[in-house]
């Protein structure tokens, strides 16, 4: 018997065999689509997973922090209102175990990722991170920037735990507009308005 094909049989084997390849060939695409989709799929959840272990962290220490912050503000008043100018070695001694309280303080609450919120002088007010309790006219200030910090804020990888409350320049404020006529004293309407955010969406206690 003869192997001998005609070439309209010889034809259709080579289109079989390429409708087969290229069947294969779709197929292949299919799966290394569904590979790609499917692996970025599991660094999606990796990712997820990851931030919420974060968060779950970070929150598990949220209150442990911000019952420590009453603590740091009073290492922050007894060093300020300590006398730098006592010549008594027991004072003195004293006074540098207090500060040195508060440095070691700070730093471990810098190590665990809760960072001060104080804002300096001429800052422009965050409604994020500032509570305005107060606005004042300032020659030097212009209106919205921060003239004094009344207590020191801090945040936990970047969520406000306490915000930093604040005196903020009233309008008209500035080196060219400030006049000793401005407004001034008396509740700042930051404090009821933007600052809300901010005070009211965590808790201010110590």
């Amino acid at each position: 018997m003869s192997d001998d094909h005609t070439p309209e049989e010889t034809e259709a084997v080579a289109e079989a065999a390429l409708d087969a390849i290229e069947a294969l060939n779709a197929e292949n695409a299919a799966l290394k689509e569904q590979v790609l989709r499917y692996a970025a799929e599991a660094e999606n959840i990796k990712r997820r997973a990851e931030r919420e272990a974060n968060d779950a962290r970070a929150y598990a220490i949220q209150k442990f922090a911000r019952d420590l912050l009453g603590a740091a503000d009073n290492l922050a008043r007894a060093t300020a209102a300590a006398p730098t100018a006592d010549e008594d070695p027991a004072v003195k001694n004293f006074v540098l175990g207090v500060e040195m309280t508060e440095k070691a303080l700070q730093s471990a609450f810098e190590s665990n990722g809760l960072k001060r919120v104080d804002p300096a002088r001429g800052e422009k007010f965050d409604p994020h991170k500032h509570q305005a309790m107060m606005e004042q006219p300032a020659d030097d200030v212009s209106a919205g920037g921060v003239l004094q910090v009344l207590q020191t804020g801090y945040e936990l990888f970047g969520r406000v735990v306490r915000p930093a409350m604040v005196v903020v320049a009233a309008k008209g404020s500035g080196p060219a507009a400030g006049s000793p006529g401005a407004d001034g004293g008396g509740a700042n309407p930051y404090a009821a308005g933007e600052a809300e955010e901010a005070g009211g969406a965590v808790d201010t206690k110590a």
